[in-house]
């Protein structure tokens, strides 16, 4: 038991004795000139991989901003996306025209260049088609804002299913006084007389029907409903009324 306390504290005394040497090796280190070079290349090193250690932090910091940038664009992707597939989901049945006039004056702009290089006498006997201007439809946002007792129970389908036909209507009677007289028929010769008498200093210039020209070209019933819609449609500056001669004329707007 003595001998093996002795051992133990022999071997604590030899530990500590080595580990003085070491530090008096270290302590004069600098004052070796091998050493002193090893010692200026650790330290350099060491310089250098503490430059390093800190652009890689620089480094990891952007690609953490980067990171959560791209992770709000791809939230707004989502969002936007999520929002398209709603609207065609949910697509009106009736949207907006297009302005016929534009597309007349395009196809006409276009035709007359296609002929550039034509006779002049084929050109001339090239008739661009004449504008015949159309009800615009109604939109979901102006459909809301029709007051209620206004509306009543019409739906947005039903009041622009009127304008289709009124627009049937339109160009029917329109495409007949476009005609040159003498390609007519009778009928169509009636229809024209009836179309002139009709016309009055109010309406010079303007696209207009009359109840007669529903019944002619259209399947709709002039009822208290087709009384109803044409309150909305005046509402919402569709078409306004120019009375006279017994005779309502309902105007496009």
């Amino acid at each position: 038991m003595a001998s093996l306390n002795m051992e133990d504290l022999c071997s604590y005394i030899n530990t500590r004795i080595s580990t003085i040497k070491k530090t008096l090796q270290l302590r004069n280190i600098d004052q070796e000139p091998s050493l002193k070079s090893v010692l200026c290349k650790i330290g350099h090193e060491m310089s250098l991989l503490n430059e390093l250690l800190n652009r890689m932090e620089i480094e990891v910091q952007h690609q953490e901003k980067l990171k959560n940038t791209l992770k709000e664009i791809q939230e707004s992707a989502e969002r936007d996306y999520n929002e398209v597939l709603h609207l065609c989901e949910n697509m009106p049945p009736h949207l907006p025209k297009t302005n016929q006039s534009c597309t007349t004056g395009l196809s006409g702009k276009s035709e007359e260049q296609s002929n550039s290089t034509e006779p002049e006498r084929a050109k001339k006997s090239v008739k661009e088609p004449k504008f015949i201007k159309e009800v615009p439809i109604i939109t979901a946002e102006e459909f809301e804002n029709v007051p209620a007792y206004m509306r009543g129970r019409l739906t947005y389908d039903q009041i622009n299913g009127v304008i289709e036909d009124m627009n049937r209507a339109v160009i029917s009677k329109y495409k007949i006084l476009h005609q040159p007289v003498k390609s007519m028929n009778s009928a169509a010769r009636s229809l024209y007389n009836r179309f002139l008498e009709e016309e009055t200093k109010d309406t010079k210039g303007e696209f207009f029907i009359v109840e007669a020209d529903i019944k002619e070209f259209t399947q709709l019933k002039v009822d208290k409903r087709f009384y109803s819609i044409l309150n909305i449609l005046r509402h919402c500056q569709r078409v306004r009324e120019v009375r006279g001669s017994r005779l309502v004329r309902y105007v496009i707007c």
